[in-house]
């Protein structure tokens, strides 16, 4: 009997060599699989799938995980206010955790002998990918034809060429990635470090002008509504506020970063829908928690994106971190107002039954109510004791 293989299949041009190879010169049974993160249409799945077959995959199966990766990570990336380097909202790179795990999932249900996937050896998807197959099912060995022959695009495409499979796999200027919270977008300026992507780069061009009001409304952290719409499906919500950012062109950024490898890397995107909601929802949480609660959520939600990135879903600080993160939610509940514009937003304000400004103690800038002008001469005289310590021991030993 042959071996059997499943192969974590794309239908882009390392995955289709990768399918053939493993069966034509390795003579293996080839199962192929995509994980379905929320980047993929159906009529897209239709044609990966017909490849697939076309290819010599004896089952090729779709599976749609774009529930478990919200309630799982992206949930969490919005409590945490996940931006790595303060700029990317780590959208794909979350996205190849949960793919690598309903991938080595599926290997398990059909008893494969080996799984496969097509990363190259230079990038950061190896690692998630190995790592999440090794932790979760040592005993099934994987296969890299891709990386571990060091195959050039021209080869792969002769080699599918020769043995009859025909495609377009012209290489576009750009490599673009679609996913639930964001695309990337690669290729020519990202490879050099002076350089911008053009505005022809991004798939989503500005269609609107003027301004226009948005309003997200959130419940213990979470979205559930868009402009005054109820929203009991999360995804929804997400795709919702996307498709009104974009149209403005909002998220577009460049993300410089060192990956899991140790060289730099650059990389172009547009997050529109987790950009405005990661920034509303930050907001919000300023009116409502206090100022050590929010710090320790900045460091934490700062290792848990670090950990994200890097392959580490599965180390099990991430479990006490998203406890954490989740906990630190029970008033993150109201209404943020943003106003957008092409290219920009200002976040207007918020409306919150737990806004902790909405208080009887004071209003800032303006009256004191819960002390008095006393009580504010002594907290600062006491204040600044060790700060006058310091002071007067310098100045006495400089004399």
């Amino acid at each position: 009997m042959k071996e059997k293989v499943l192969l974590a299949f794309s239908g882009g041009l390392d995955t289709s060599f990768c399918a053939m190879y493993l069966a034509k010169e390795k003579g293996y049974e080839v199962h192929t699989a995509i994980a379905n993160t929320g980047g993929f249409t159906q009529k897209e799945l239709d044609s990966i799938e017909e490849k697939a077959y076309r290819l010599g995959a004896k089952t090729h199966v779709a599976l749609d995980v774009t529930n478990d990766y919200y309630e799982k990570s992206i949930k969490y990336m919005i409590f945490g206010n996940v931006l790595r380097n303060g700029t990317y909202p780590i959208s794909v790179s979350s996205e190849r955790i949960f793919q690598a795990i309903a991938i080595i999932e599926q290997a398990k249900k059909i008893k494969a002998d080996y799984v496969a996937h097509g990363s190259t050896g230079a990038g950061n998807d190896q690692v998630r990918f190995d790592l999440t197959f090794e932790i979760l099912a040592p005993n099934i060995k994987i296969l890299t034809p891709t990386r571990d022959m060091v195959l050039t695009r021209e080869y792969e495409i002769n080699y599918l060429k020769k043995h009859g499979f025909v495609a377009d796999f012209t290489k576009m200027e750009y490599s673009i990635n679609k996913g639930l919270w964001g695309t990337s977008i690669g290729g020519k300026e990202t490879l050099k470090s002076d350089q911008t992507l053009p505005e022809s780069a991004y798939p989503s061009q500005v269609t609107k002008k003027g301004e226009e009001k948005l309003t997200l409304e959130f419940e213990q952290g979470q979205i559930v509504a868009v402009n005054g719409k109820k929203y009991s499906n999360k995804i929804e919500a997400i795709n919702e506020v996307e498709k009104i950012g974009s149209q403005y062109g909002i998220g577009r950024d460049m993300h410089i970063g060192d990956t899991i490898i140790g060289i730099k890397g650059r990389v172009g995107f547009e997050a529109a829908g987790s950009l405005l909601l990661i920034n509303a929802h930050k907001m919000l949480e300023k009116h409502t928690l206090t100022k050590w609660q929010q710090y320790w959520k900045d460091q934490l939600g700062n290792w848990y994106g670090m950990f994200l990135h890097e392959a580490q879903y599965l180390e099990p600080v991430m479990r006490n971190i998203e406890a954490f993160l989740e906990n630190s939610q029970s008033n993150v509940s109201g209404t943020v107002i943003v106003q957008l514009r092409p290219y920009s937003y200002t976040l207007v304000g918020v409306d919150s039954p737990y806004d902790l400004m909405k208080t009887d103690f004071g209003e800032y800038g303006e009256i004191n109510k819960a002390w008095t002008a006393d009580d504010v001469k002594g907290f600062t005289k006491i204040l600044g004791n060790q700060m006058k310590i310091f002071h007067n021991v310098q100045k006495r030993n400089n004399k």
